[in-house]
């Protein structure tokens, strides 16, 4: 009933947007107090900070990002009832700009310049995450207090002198501050550049300033306090970004965690993000598996689960278009000569740089590709735009659809574009291709479990696997092109290798969390716990890997391989 009143005075504007997302903060922070009821004497944080356990900081600072405060106060819970000394560190109202700040979904550019987040967004971001954090008697770290004038009076002056087009070169004793910035502008903004864009400039130094504080503030923390690691999560923006780079420095071991695509799971790693870690882990960490039939049969099963979503709390292709002839009459591509695929990434989305991409970004990739292909009429070159630009709360400003159009306003006749809310399966497309060629997506690794040859180009998760085709100049990508159509399918052993790594991502580095439950909004899940004794040491085999991994600095594999079926999917012991 409260639902469709809210719904209908927001409708009506009687309820403005702010308010509305106020009220979401406030009934959305998870409560942990009627957990603590149904298990009286097990919950007792202060013996645990007397007794000199493992110190280890939450990270959070944006109370707003739901997905962040709801994991890590659980994992701040779960590490306490294993003897650690939890802290957490928020934000109050301090940074000009940060993760909440997204344009047209939470504040304006205007707003943002003119008063930073502070009159919008501020004071619910951190009242009811702080609440919510006080009510576990963690030991609080602000902002406001770890920075004093001279530092605050310091970063306005760099963010202000510093040359525009510099600020994403600037480092500080070492630390990619700047790279950091724009990422977090480019999140902002949705978008792969700031071309066109009215306020860039004042942005981008709200951002650098914010990620210059965050430097300082986190400094000081750590000077007062030793401690031993530090969870938080993604690893990359503003702030997560200057906080990483600050623990890595003064040797505070870092660990960064996602929600994976499949459903209760997450993806933890050492040191830095997901996206640099994947990229770089080494094949020994799977290779040497036994392949056996079951966890093939596992695999498939999953995989073929992800043509329509049914299996994961993030995904881009339910009630998807399967129908391969449908799917010719849709685009125009006549699937019976060769065709050869490419799938772009969503182009804001964790923009850092790599020395390892062969262009300088996405789109110079996707329209010189095309330009080769115009002189390939032997092939027909199928652009499948991923459908992350329009299926989530932060729609792309910078369609590839629309720079494609505006480069070429009559395509070649022999290249197609599949718009990102095209409900073709991007699977089903890609099944009858003779090659795929990725920038970052990890569906590549999905194509080559199929047994269709990859051309990776930036940085995805399935280079240096020795599976796909890696290339890193624009020399090898061009004579890697010049030899298309490749052979149907992959060798054996790069299948196998595809496989066995698809299985080593999807069932081992994603580790199953059972008392996390698919929500639909923000967060995307909810802890569901029927005691605290859920989260003790022992319960659950996925929380003990992620709690030893944090603590002990263990790897943060799941052992899928040695599991039954359900204990792999669902992480019981």
């Amino acid at each position: 009933m409260m639902k469709r009143l809210i719904a209908y005075l927001l409708k009506k504007n009687i309820l403005p947007g702010y308010w509305y997302r106020n009220y979401k903060l406030s009934t959305s922070q998870p409560s942990w107090d009627p957990i603590f009821k149904k298990s009286p004497g097990l919950w007792n944080p202060k013996t645990n900070a007397k007794n000199n356990g493992p110190k280890i900081l939450l990270a959070t600072s944006v109370g707003a990002h739901l997905p962040g405060t709801t994991v890590e106060s659980l994992l701040g819970v779960a590490l306490t009832l294993r003897g650690a000394d939890v802290h957490v560190l928020l934000c109050d109202s301090v940074l000009p700009a940060c993760l909440n700040c997204t344009l047209k979904v939470t504040i304006s550019e205007k707003t943002l310049v003119k008063d930073g987040p502070q009159k919008k967004l501020c004071h619910a971001c951190f009242h009811y995450a702080d609440k919510m954090f006080q009510s576990l008697h963690f030991k609080a770290h602000y902002y406001s207090e770890l920075l004093n004038p001279q530092e605050i009076q310091t970063a306005g002056r760099i963010a202000s002198e510093t040359d525009f087009q510099e600020i994403k070169n600037y480092k500080l004793d070492g630390l990619a501050v700047g790279e950091h910035a724009l990422a977090g502008v480019l999140r902002f903004y949705a978008k792969g550049t700031l071309d066109d864009e009215l306020y860039a400039q004042e942005v981008l130094r709200r951002y650098f300033k914010a990620a210059l504080l965050t430097v300082y503030a986190t400094r000081t923390l750590l000077k007062r306090h030793h401690f031993d690691g530090a969870v938080f999560h993604t690893g990359i923006y503003v702030p997560q970004g200057s906080i990483g780079e600050v623990c890595r420095q003064e040797n505070v071991k870092v660990v960064n965690w996602e929600p994976a695509y499949k459903s209760n799971c997450f993806v933890f790693t050492h040191h830095y993000s997901q996206n640099r870690i994947l990229a770089q882990e080494p094949t020994t960490s799977w290779e040497n598996l036994t392949w056996t039939p079951e966890m093939e049969t596992q695999l498939m099963d999953y995989l073929k689960s992800r043509w329509y979503g049914g299996r994961d709390w993030i995904s881009y292709q339910k009630n998807s278009e399967a129908d391969v002839n449908a799917i010719a009459n849709a685009i125009g591509v006549d699937f019976s000569k060769p065709c050869i695929g490419l799938l772009t990434n969503v182009f804001w989305d964790a923009q850092l740089f790599y020395p390892s991409n062969a262009f300088s970004n996405m789109m110079e990739w996707v329209l010189e590709t095309i330009e080769y292909f115009r002189n390939r009429p032997d092939l027909q070159l199928l652009i499948r735009v991923h459908p992350g630009e329009v299926r989530t709360s932060h729609v792309s400003r910078q369609p590839v659809a629309e720079s494609i159009k505006k480069h070429f306003p009559d395509l070649p006749k022999n290249v197609f574009v599949a718009a990102p809310d095209s409900p073709i399966s991007t699977y089903a497309a890609m099944s009858q291709c003779n090659a795929v060629i990725i920038y970052g997506t990890t569906t590549g690794i999905e194509i080559a479990s199929m047994g269709i040859p990859v051309i990776v180009v930036g940085e995805s998760w399935l280079r240096n696997k020795k599976i796909a085709f890696d290339v890193s100049s624009k020399e090898e990508y061009y004579s890697l092109l010049n030899r298309l159509p490749f052979k149907p399918v992959l060798d054996d052993e790069r299948l196998i290798r595809a496989r066995k790594y698809a299985y080593h991502l999807y069932f081992r580095r994603m580790i199953p969390v059972e008392f996390t439950r698919p929500h639909v909004g923000n967060p995307p899940y909810k802890i569901r716990l029927s005691s605290l004794s859920d989260l003790l040491p022992g319960k659950d085999k996925g929380l003990d890997i992620i709690c030893d991994g944090i603590l002990q600095g263990s790897e943060f594999i799941f052992p899928a391989e040695k599991l039954s079926s359900s204990e792999a999917l669902h992480g019981h012991r």
